[in-house]
């Protein structure tokens, strides 16, 4: 697949508030942040700051997925925690449909190169990943065995159609529900819409990723005011490319990729402990808004 695109660039402003009330002072373990989105050709960081309130030491380094994470450490009590990220990105992935699937990869059924395979094993497999019937025959669906395809096309399909015939649901209680969960309760957030799409496409022998990040949209529509999540499918010579299931399209300008996984449970935007009395209010706010 390859269409011409514009190069120029956008620009956006991330603003990502997390804002924890405790019930009384307690003591505040080391945090995992993972709020930074993932530099490249098609990505670049224009300015960023981080602000956290009781103060707090940051160490900054990348995970195995290279995904940039501060741990943050905390030396006096408190009874709030305000964790403060504002980032301008300069995105010039203007043209998503501009690529090229290698020869060999273009229609499906292929395999991957033993090299490749090698590395993206990983990513064939879920933790738990064992195709049930359900997900079996909502792929056998989609794709009837013997059926000649074009990858790309393919995957666009199980992508609108999990935009099509499921109903997309605000969670906030955590966790991603299974494939089979989504498929029998017809409904799902982002994250489990991404995760049905995932095991769909490791079904299939294709690898593929998790990916947390931020969307923006100026209606704006549901995903709006929260994290956002997709998968990638790596395709052989164009690479790791993302599809939404929850708006049914290609990654393209709109999203703004933060970090990647094997597995969803990975890569929490916040992630860490606290010390003292158990309870604590818990208010996250999302803004992404186009810099003209």
């Amino acid at each position: 697949m390859r269409l011409a695109g514009r190069t120029e660039l956008l620009r956006y402003k991330i603003l990502h508030r997390t804002y924890y009330n405790f019930s009384a002072a307690v003591r505040l373990g080391t945090h995992a942040l993972r709020l930074r989105p993932r530099e490249g050709h098609e990505l670049r960081i224009e300015s960023s700051t981080l602000q956290i309130t009781p103060p707090a030491a940051l160490r900054w380094h990348r995970d195995a997925e290279d995904n940039s994470v501060a741990i943050a450490t905390f030396d006096s009590p408190a009874n709030q925690l305000l964790i403060e990220s504002e980032v301008v990105i300069q995105q010039y992935n203007r043209a998503p449909l501009d690529f090229l699937v290698a020869d060999y990869a273009t229609d499906y059924p292929f395999a991957y190169k033993p090299e490749d395979r090698v590395l993206l094993s990983p990513y064939m497999n879920a933790a738990e990943y064992v195709a049930g019937d359900l997900l079996k025959g909502w792929v056998a669906n989609l794709w009837p065995s013997g059926e000649q395809i074009q990858t790309y096309t393919l995957l666009q399909r199980i992508c609108v159609h999990i935009r099509q015939t499921l109903l997309y649901q605000l969670r906030e209680e955590p966790g991603v529900q299974s494939a089979p969960e989504t498929l029998s309760r017809g409904t799902g957030s982002c994250r489990d819409f991404a995760y049905l799409f995932m095991e769909a496409a490791r079904h299939l022998g294709l690898a593929a990723r998790f990916v947390s990040g931020y969307f923006h949209d100026p209606a704006p529509m549901v995903v709006a005011g929260a994290t956002h999540a997709w998968a990638e499918v790596f395709m052989p010579g164009a690479g790791w490319k993302g599809f939404d299931p929850t708006i049914g399209e290609i990654v393209g300008t709109r999203h703004i990729a933060v970090a990647v996984a094997r597995v969803p449970e990975s890569v929490p935007p916040v992630a860490g402990s606290f010390v003292g009395p158990p309870g604590a209010n818990l208010s996250v706010g999302v803004w992404v808004s186009e810099l003209y």
